[in-house]
């Protein structure tokens, strides 16, 4: 293979399409398949089906609906997260607040985007997750654990010893994630360098085995090194 033809195949983008409504998994199909450096490589009904195709496909991100019949999304997502860590899940919610989007984000999401979504933010999307990065915006994952965390559903918060992992400017670079801030404004508070924090987060995730800011932002909480604010539902 060609280096050209190398980075081609780096630059693509292999999914599959879980959601339970046909006219929704035949829209999502023509969206992605006008975008050359996307393959559309199966799609499911359910999130058992979602799990079977996963592992005959072999897909690099699955666009996974939440609220599926039989087995949901959430569920669905947890089983690729445990088989096939490999296999990036992007979740998609009808409502921006929904507390099966922070079920599923606990469970392995790498992200995840409203169904109005713009065509071109969802193809964007994919590759972000592909990469290996998550597509939440930490603000709006913070009100979404804010929202939700208290629900009878939560599960009960880590044991406290998880942030023993950590030294003190982990714990710091952790808790400044929870509050949704990025690297360049952890930098500027902390007085450290960007390359720094990058470091820490790095050491973050490898500690807590977490692998994004997502998943970063949901174990602050559920150690109990962030709470919600007082009055928060």
């Amino acid at each position: 293979m060609t280096a050209a033809a190398s980075e081609r195949a780096d630059a693509r983008v292999t999914v599959l399409i879980a959601d339970d409504q046909p006219l929704v998994r035949t829209g999502l199909s023509l969206i992605l398949r006008s975008d050359p450096s996307v393959e559309v490589v199966g799609e499911a009904a359910d999130g058992a089906e979602a799990v079977d195709a996963a592992a005959r496909l072999r897909p690099d991100v699955v666009l996974m609906d939440i609220r599926m019949p039989l087995m949901d999304g959430v569920r669905a997502t947890a089983e690729l997260a445990a088989a096939h860590p490999e296999c990036r899940v992007l979740a998609l919610s009808t409502f921006d607040m929904d507390e099966y989007v922070v079920a599923a984000l606990r469970a392995g999401a790498s992200g995840f985007l409203p169904k109005d979504v713009s065509p071109e933010d969802l193809l964007a999307a994919l590759h972000t997750v592909k990469a290996g990065e998550s597509v939440v915006a930490p603000r709006l994952l913070t009100r979404l654990i804010e929202t939700y965390v208290r629900t009878p559903d939560a599960p009960q918060p880590l044991a406290s010893g998880v942030l023993s992992r950590l030294t003190p400017r982990e714990v710091e670079v952790l808790r400044l994630i929870a509050t949704g801030a990025e690297n360049t404004e952890i930098a500027a508070a902390m007085r450290i360098s960007v390359s720094t924090v990058k470091n820490h987060v790095t050491s973050i995730f490898a500690k807590l085995g977490i692998r994004d800011r997502a998943q970063a932002v949901v174990a602050a909480y559920e150690s109990g090194l962030v709470r919600p604010r007082p009055g928060t539902p």
